[in-house]
């Protein structure tokens, strides 16, 4: 069915071979660039990643990390790849616990990145082009300079204590003292060196070689904890994804230490509901899923950080019946445990043969610790603020363990294929909007388009937040256009509402819809800078 109750602000992008979404059209390009020349789903996500990395820096880098799920279309098989890095082998919990807990930013915050390994992983085994013809646009970015948008410039002027204090941040995105205007021309020549050496020499230099040897240099200057002996130890980490089945689809996502199964819970809660009947935007159909969030975030908080998470017991029967028998009509209070903001970004892809690719990475925070490497170029992240400092608890920190993460990579099959690849940035809010664009377009049949630009909302637990110190606050923020009467409905329910204008709440999705005809319907979020194209 197609729903008619919403007019996108930009058009639904289709096309027959090929779809990118990402969140920065030079990203998206890129990926075109690289589909258009006959590569592969894998070798156009190295492309877009690496790009990402250099024209929206206060997201991700070769400084983070990142989760890839792929999907074969001659295979049939689906293959996650998680290029996490591990925690220092100095950081334990009685350093940070000295040092009076885990900063947001600066050099204690910098944990092992691990991105490099993931995508190495991905194009190894699924890269057709070779891994150095894949830098083309990622050099030219950040040898030439690219425009700064007004996004950047948002993050930037939001995070001038953070880049303030680090000389070689405070020239690149700080010139002449000042928040850069836009279309100001923005070039990062030692990124661009790194960047061409990476591409030379193979990923392999990143964490054990010349390159290696001038990054541990530059987190040893910045006193980070991070030593070469922990580069040379970062491996990436191959599983297959999580599934559920779920009203004739299957939803798959990324496995530990990414906590996706929260999503898939989330959707096992609400599964026996007439959700239609509800209504979309409607108070019942917002206050049923809010309440299936906060339900699935307590098992989040008990179970993500483990080797292992118990997601059977997690996903069953028996867990989503009593979540759902315990959902009344009132907003329940529910205190995760006893919102520092984290950003990131996501894209996907899918080529001419139909294999796809559904990525996300991340410094954590917007510019992660604020430091970049004179020698690199590169901007640490500040990965080690999400680790808890409590013996016993499911996510406590200890030397060599990869934290985890709340990036997800869904996608959603039907018939045997890929229906829906989407995803998002947005720290502990992605999976629930994740949720909510997917009970959209699976239930409403909203277009991915319309789904994307549809009033969302986010909830908030006490407690719930990521980076330490973990707090939050018991709110449910909601864009203006869900409309006064479920607004005040919600209210009525007893939620605590904040209101926030149209395309100001949370997240910045993308996505791509494959139809029967081979038709890829692609979709971007105008929250931020996303851009999809088609050909």
């Amino acid at each position: 069915m197609a729903y008619e109750g919403i007019r996108t602000h930009r058009p639904l992008i289709m096309g027959r071979r090929g779809a990118v979404a990402s969140n920065h059209p030079v990203a998206t390009q890129a990926g075109l660039d690289v589909l258009r020349a006959g590569g592969s789903a894998a070798d156009a996500a190295v492309s877009i990643s690496l790009t990402l990395g250099v024209v929206e820096p206060h997201m991700s880098g070769l400084g983070g990390d990142g989760f890839y799920h792929h999907w074969s279309a001659k295979s049939g098989r689906a293959e996650t790849y998680a290029g996490t890095g591990q925690a220092p082998a100095a950081a334990t919990i009685a350093h940070y616990r000295a040092a009076g807990g885990i900063p947001n930013h600066g050099a204690p915050s910098v944990q092992t990145p691990g991105k490099v390994a993931g995508l190495a992983a991905l194009h190894a085994a699924h890269g057709s082009r070779p891994w150095g013809a894949l830098f083309g646009a990622a050099i030219e970015a950040a040898r030439d300079g690219f425009a700064a948008t007004h996004a950047l410039r948002h993050f930037i002027g939001e995070n001038r204590a953070r880049l303030d204090p680090d000389a070689t941040s405070r020239a690149i995105y700080l010139p002449d003292g000042a928040v850069p205007p836009v279309g100001t021309v923005m070039a990062q020549p030692a990124l661009a060196a790194t960047l061409q050496r990476l591409a030379a020499t193979g990923p392999r230099d990143f964490y054990d070689g010349a390159l290696s040897r001038d990054l541990a240099a530059d987190l040893a200057d910045a006193g980070t904890l991070v030593t070469a002996g922990d580069l040379a130890a970062v491996t990436a980490r191959e599983a297959a994804p999580v599934a559920i089945a779920w009203r004739g689809f299957e939803v798959r996502q990324t496995p530990a230490p990414s906590m996706g199964f929260a999503m898939l819970q989330m959707l096992r809660i609400v599964e026996q509901d007439d959700l239609a009947a509800l209504g979309w935007g409607s108070e019942a159909l917002v206050h049923l899923m809010v309440e299936a969030k906060k339900r699935a975030f307590l098992d989040r908080e008990a179970e993500a950080g483990r080797d292992v998470p118990d997601t059977a017991s997690l996903l069953s029967d028996a867990a989503a019946a009593a979540h759902r028998a315990a959902i009344g009509a009132r907003a329940a209070r529910l205190p995760v445990r006893a919102l520092a903001e984290a950003d990131t970004t996501y894209f996907c892809v899918m080529d001419a043969e139909g294999n796809a690719v559904s990525a996300i990475q991340s410094i954590n925070s917007a510019f992660g610790s604020g430091i970049t490497g004179a020698r690199t170029g590169i901007l640490l992240n500040n990965r080690m603020s999400y680790w808890h400092l409590e013996e016993g608890h499911a996510n406590a920190l200890a030397p060599g363990r990869r934290v985890r993460h709340t990036m997800n990579a869904p996608m959603v099959m039907k018939d045997g294929r890929p229906w829906l690849v989407f995803g998002t940035p947005g720290a502990d809010n992605q999976v629930q909007v994740n949720f909510q664009v997917l009970v959209a377009c699976a239930v409403f049949g909203m277009d991915p388009q319309q789904a994307l630009e549809a009033p969302r909302w986010t909830s908030s637990q006490p407690g719930q937040e990521s980076n330490h110190p973990h707090g939050g606050g018991d709110v449910l923020t909601v864009e203006r256009g869900l409309g006064e009467a479920t607004i005040a409905g919600l209210r009525q329910r007893g939620h605590e509402v904040k209101v926030v204008a149209d395309l100001e709440g949370a997240c910045s999705v993308e996505a791509i819809r494959l139809l029967p005809n081979g038709v890829r319907m692609a979709a971007s979020d105008p929250r931020r800078d996303g851009w999809a194209g088609a050909w």
